[in-house]
């Protein structure tokens, strides 16, 4: 269904190209079937073109009459004025998918004013290679068939959770961010590993891979991290001692901050965008 599908992406930033490129390179949908629509940086529409040979055009240029898909990812400031040039041009054959963080289906519905599907799609940037893990929320007029297209879109690009509005915020401060939390982890071990002796390449991938078993024996086990780090933690070994180290300097409570730092985030967002009170 994917190819018969016209998209148009509003917004051409970083996470715009990880869904076009996990679309095209993942999914198999043709770059003749998709559109970015920036306001005026020329330039990334020519780097988009150049790359991936969609179309990309300004907004005053683009066209939304042979649509199918319309994806919003703009900043989240940039909603409302977006949405507003955007109004007159909905059809009632669109259907709106949102990657816009903090912005909320009921706020997007009511300012389309129309009774089209709209559809909370949170990707991270994982996207790029086809392993995201993407959230997806439903509004008020979506049907059976929408729901199903906007997984199917997701599914080209990672694995997909469905998940009550409410619950995307809590999702943004782990999935939205969570790659950062990954690649900082990542960092710092690799410093470690470089301050005693290793070259940065090698202490790189050691690093990098250690993490990767490690997330995939959490896929693939019926045990829980909790679990599978008792497994592998031997009393006054190695393990113990750095995970002591972690404890002392506040480890577990730093990631847990910095989860609930990030949805605090994105309810924020919807506070100084919508104009509504935060829960």
């Amino acid at each position: 269904m994917l190819k018969y599908r016209n998209i148009s992406f509003i917004g051409a930033g970083s996470m715009a190209e990880a869904m076009i490129s996990g679309l095209i390179n993942k999914a198999g949908i043709s770059p003749e079937r998709i559109t970015a629509a920036n306001h005026s940086n020329v330039e990334r529409r020519s780097e988009l073109i150049n790359k991936y040979d969609i179309q990309a055009v300004s907004f005053n240029e683009l066209s939304l009459k042979n649509t199918d898909v319309i994806i919003l990812a703009v900043k989240p400031k940039q909603a409302e004025e977006v949405l507003q040039q955007l109004k007159p041009n909905l059809q009632d054959h669109h259907v709106i998918l949102s990657v816009l963080a903090g912005i909320s289906t009921p706020f997007i519905e009511e300012i389309t004013g129309k009774h089209l599907p709209v559809i909370r799609v949170m990707p991270n940037t994982s996207s790029m290679i086809g392993e995201s893990i993407t959230g997806i929320s439903a509004g008020k007029y979506v049907k059976n068939e929408d729901l199903d297209l906007a997984q199917e879109l997701s599914k080209a690009i990672g694995k997909v959770k469905i998940i009550s509005e409410k619950q995307m915020d809590i999702f943004t401060g782990i999935a939205g961010s969570g790659p950062a939390y990954f690649y900082y982890l990542l960092e710092h071990m690799e410093d470690v590993a470089v301050e005693n002796g290793l070259d940065r390449k090698m202490a790189r991938d050691i690093a990098a891979q250690t993490l990767y078993g490690a997330s995939k024996m959490v896929m693939e086990s019926d045990d829980s991290p909790a679990e599978l780090r008792k497994k592998v933690t031997s009393p006054n070994g190695t393990t113990a001692a750095g995970l002591d180290a972690l404890d002392e300097n506040g480890g577990g409570k730093a990631i847990e901050a910095a989860v609930e730092n990030a949805a605090q985030r994105s309810k924020t967002l919807r506070k100084e965008f919508e104009k509504v009170p935060v829960l």
